[in-house]
């Protein structure tokens, strides 16, 4: 298939060009002459851009009120709502994404999508969040006590088949009685976590809000850092000094914020303590150059699945031009979440692309209604029906 005369947008920039898919991958880019096999689609005044990677989902969540009204779910019902939560996603436009853990289910969710069983984004996936005793999560984590036992958990989530490592640092926003400003792991479980992780090859990740839960997840070697809520200067410097990924997930205060009279007292009073200091650490951390992943904590209060290009608009409200915002939700993305091959229009990745009637850095909102989803080169979503079919069904007749 030809992709013809498209507004291409990636890290290369804005520009007309085609696009030539082949089994599933772009194989080449440029000012190309269609072969007598292949479709041709003209896709003038239409933009394509790789399929978004979401760095921070959970498909276990799906927008409840509280955590709470899922941990009662057997099994069999969570592994039914993560699957119809990987379509919703799909279906967005997000072709790629990391989901955070939930018991074991979100690698068997994983494995169903590798295979062709479950639609869904390519996934990156953990098995249960490592936290505290009592501590954010953990409901559906595994709670650890001292460095050994934070070890033996590591081992546990990597013989389950976890891609990495997710941990607790600071309390969180939607666990009752737990602090976001204050450090839940000693500095000892935290070394232990990251080193075990990392002598499997596997990335890890820590949700942490307060600027010294950052800094103890920093210095110990996390890879990326999940919400910063709380950063301090020292936080800002050390992330950008050692290189490590800022996943902000401005939607989860944001949709709280606007959802105060349903959300719980707790839920309400904590994140509106900290959502303007929110907004202004990601203000800092991007001017102060941290490299940022798009992520969305989708599936957290009344942040519902499919809506996770909203993230973009946000990114952009607050601290970055359009193509950053789209670069942090496709290619560096798709990079600290460790998905290769996508996040780019280069030759040789998946072709796993949206299709949208306007030029997305004129206009973030046509990401939240692409007109075509491709994922490995087939349609999977599609709004606009007349470009829908011409993909599938264009023929070149030279």
């Amino acid at each position: 298939m030809l992709l013809r005369d498209a507004t291409l947008v990636d890290s290369g920039g804005v520009r007309v060009g085609d696009l030539r898919v082949s089994q599933g991958l772009i194989e080449d880019a440029g000012d190309l002459t269609a072969r007598s096999d292949e479709s041709v689609v003209d896709l003038t005044g239409y933009a394509v851009l790789p399929g978004l990677v979401d760095a921070h989902v959970h498909f276990s969540l799906s927008g409840e009120r509280t955590v709470e009204d899922v941990v009662g779910q057997s099994d069999a019902e969570l592994a039914l709502t993560e699957a119809h939560n990987a379509r919703l996603t799909l279906e967005a436009g997000v072709t790629g994404a990391r989901v955070m853990g939930a018991r074991d289910i979100d690698v068997h969710v994983r494995d169903r999508i590798d295979s062709g069983d479950v639609p869904g984004p390519r996934t990156v996936a953990n098995c249960r969040s490592i936290t505290a005793t009592g501590g954010h999560g953990h409901h559906l984590g595994r709670e650890i006590t001292g460095a050994d036992d934070a070890r033996r958990a590591v081992r546990e989530q990597a013989k389950r088949g976890a891609d990495f490592i997710k941990f607790m640092v600071t309390g969180g926003v939607t666990t009752p009685g737990s602090d976001p400003n204050a450090v839940a792991l000693t500095d000892a479980e935290v070394e232990a976590i990251v080193d075990e992780a990392h002598r499997r090859g596997l990335h890890t990740a820590t949700h942490a809000h307060g600027g010294a839960g950052v800094k103890t997840a920093v210095a110990a070697g996390v890879d990326t850092v999940e919400h910063g809520t709380l950063l301090d200067d020292e936080a800002i410097d050390m992330l950008v000094r050692e290189d490590v990924t800022l996943v902000p997930t401005l939607s989860a205060p944001h949709h709280i914020v606007r959802n105060v009279d349903a959300a719980t007292e707790e839920d309400r009073t904590q994140t509106e303590a900290v959502y303007e200091r929110h907004l202004d650490s990601f203000r800092r951390a991007v001017e102060a150059g941290v490299r940022i992943a798009g992520g969305t904590d989708a599936g957290t209060p009344f942040n519902m699945h499919g809506s996770n290009a909203a993230e973009l608009r946000l990114m952009h409200e607050y601290a970055m031009d359009p193509l950053e915002a789209i670069l942090a939700m496709t290619e560096i993305a798709a990079e600290a979440v460790g998905l290769d091959g996508q996040g780019t229009l280069d030759p040789g990745t998946h072709a796993d692309l949206l299709v949208v009637d306007a030029d997305p850095t004129d206009d973030l909102t046509v990401l939240n209604d692409p007109d075509v989803v491709l994922k490995g080169g087939s349609v999977v979503a599609g709004g606009d029906e007349r470009t829908k079919r011409a993909i599938v069904d264009t023929r070149c007749d030279d």
